[in-house]
């Protein structure tokens, strides 16, 4: 199979992509503050940030459309550094798509077919075949104009595999959709990462997105990697403060003391001790984190075993979302808590100013 050949249906590997302590500057402003990252074969990563946090400089050096002031781009082992956009034969995805208006959506998807000149019956094979792949069928003489936003995408999509390209960049392609459309999509794209098995790097500032579509994510902020590893990874053992508050939402509480023993560590707030589990214990971390979904709220009475910490408090508001209550607990110090509770038949649901008890496992007790 040569490089420009249309992948078949079995799992192959895209390249390898890495970047070697790479710096970029824009005036005084340090974009980019000494990158490293290693990109396997065919791998689906995610770089996750806020705005400004360097996800999408990053993104657009491993396109060629941005140079770092210093460090190396690699990609299947060859320094591109230096080389230019449209000669690294890389796919592309772009915010707002760039389809061409006066084309068709046949000519569109075959368009980087065109510009390296393969033969029509080729050109409209393969065109074909995306248009199977990703389920626009019947579509190939319409006009950009004709179509739903989804349906670009998927054409946007196809343009940038066609010529089956060994890494396929994308920079936040869903975020001009709808809340719906958006999730669906999300895992249409994954299931064209699967069939195709070429790496995908892929940029966006929606966490639920990162994590529901990656093998990996790169958690960025103020131009360096704050985290990176599996969705699960980062969502249950955070390494700081910054990437358990933007990865999924948390509570924050304050220790008045921490200790540790063989168990983990030993936390005192107020007239309460919590624990942590296993290694967590030795993390030098000055705040107590725990997910709203984990806790469980009920009215006070009864003990708790030595796997549940519990935290007694008041509730401050009660809010019905149909699938869940959320809690907003006020704890004798002061302090809040937020929970989330599903909404289960024979679950009551407490109301503003009750005493409640807060339940949590240790094993979902983290210090950052």
């Amino acid at each position: 199979m040569t490089g420009d050949q249309l992948p078949s249906t079995s799992k192959r590997s895209g390249a390898p992509v890495s970047l070697r302590s790479v710096v970029k500057s824009f005036d005084k402003y340090r974009a980019i503050d000494d990158v490293s990252l290693d990109i396997e074969p065919g791998e689906f990563i995610t770089l996750l940030g806020p705005s400004g946090s360097g996800k999408s400089t990053t993104l657009m050096m491993i396109a060629g459309f941005e140079q770092p002031d210093t460090g190396q781009v690699l990609i299947d082992g060859v320094d591109v550094t230096r080389v230019p956009a449209y000669r690294r034969n890389i796919g592309m995805v772009f915010q707002s798509y760039a389809l061409f208006p006066h084309l068709t959506v046949a000519e569109n998807i075959g368009f980087p077919l065109k510009q390296r000149g393969v033969g029509k019956s080729e050109i409209l094979e393969r065109v074909s075949r995306m248009l199977d792949l990703v389920q626009l069928a019947g579509f190939d003489a319409r006009f950009p104009q004709q179509l739903s936003g989804g349906q670009q995408q998927r054409v946007a999509i196809a343009r940038a595999i066609v010529f089956n390209p060994p890494v396929l960049l994308m920079d936040e392609p869903l975020s001009a959709l709808d809340k719906q459309l958006r999730e669906n999509l999300q895992f249409e794209i994954k299931r064209l990462h699967d069939s195709l098995g070429i790496t995908f790097i892929y940029v966006t500032h929606d966490q639920k997105e990162a994590l529901v579509m990656s093998d990996r994510v790169a958690v960025m902020n103020e131009g360096r990697i704050a985290q990176i590893g599996a969705p699960e990874t980062l969502y249950d053992s955070p390494a700081s403060h910054f990437v358990a508050s933007f990865v999924g939402e948390a509570n924050f509480l304050k220790p008045d003391a921490i200790t540790a023993d063989a168990k983990g560590a030993v936390i005192r707030i107020g007239d309460a001790t919590l624990r942590t589990g296993g290694p967590n214990g030795a993390h030098d971390g000055t705040l107590c984190m725990v997910r709203p979904e984990k806790l469980t709220v009920r009215r006070p009475g009864g003990g708790a075993d030595a796997s549940v910490n519990m935290l007694q408090g008041t509730v401050r508001d009660t809010v019905f979302m149909g699938e869940m209550i959320r809690y907003v607990i006020e704890l004798p110090n002061g302090a809040l808590m937020t929970a989330k509770q599903p909404h289960r038949a024979g679950t009551p649901i407490l109301s503003q100013s009750e005493p409640a008890a807060i339940e949590w496992d240790v094993a979902d007790t983290r210090l950052v």
